[in-house]
């Protein structure tokens, strides 16, 4: 299974880093790479997420694990389980304050064939862990 992952050490608490993280509004004025996110981050809820990784289009998702303030998943596909990608943020405390990872999983028949025509989602990844790291720290000042 195809697979990115990302951590972030954070100067604050879990707490505050969960309130930036699901705060839609902030995610986009942040510099988190995301240009529009429409929905409320709650469980169950659907999303839909525009970013600067693929200009133009729009994911639709859907708020699956949460779990406040240590984890969360965003789930994404097509029909029938063709493709599937699920995105997971966990959220650990340290003695400095947190650490934040970002994963996804990418499954299904056609999953290589869609992986094969998109580019490397690292950097799309640290955008949004440092937008987020800003984020949450600047709440402490």
């Amino acid at each position: 299974m195809p697979h990115v992952e990302i951590d972030e050490e954070i100067a604050a608490p879990p707490g505050r880093v969960w309130a930036a993280l699901t705060d839609a509004p902030r995610l986009v004025a942040g510099g988190l790479g995301v240009t529009r996110l429409d929905g409320v981050i709650a469980p169950g809820a659907r999303l839909k997420l525009w970013s600067q990784a693929a200009p133009g289009r729009a994911f639709a998702l859907r708020v699956g694990v949460f779990h406040p303030p240590a984890e969360m998943t965003w789930e994404g596909g097509m029909p029938f389980g063709l493709f599937r990608g699920v995105r997971r943020f966990t959220i650990e405390p340290t003695q400095r304050g947190s650490r934040f990872r970002m994963s996804e999983t990418f499954s299904g028949p056609l999953a290589g064939l869609i992986l094969r025509a998109t580019p490397d989602l690292t950097p799309s990844f640290r955008t949004f862990a440092r937008g987020l790291k800003a984020l949450a720290e600047g709440d402490a000042a």
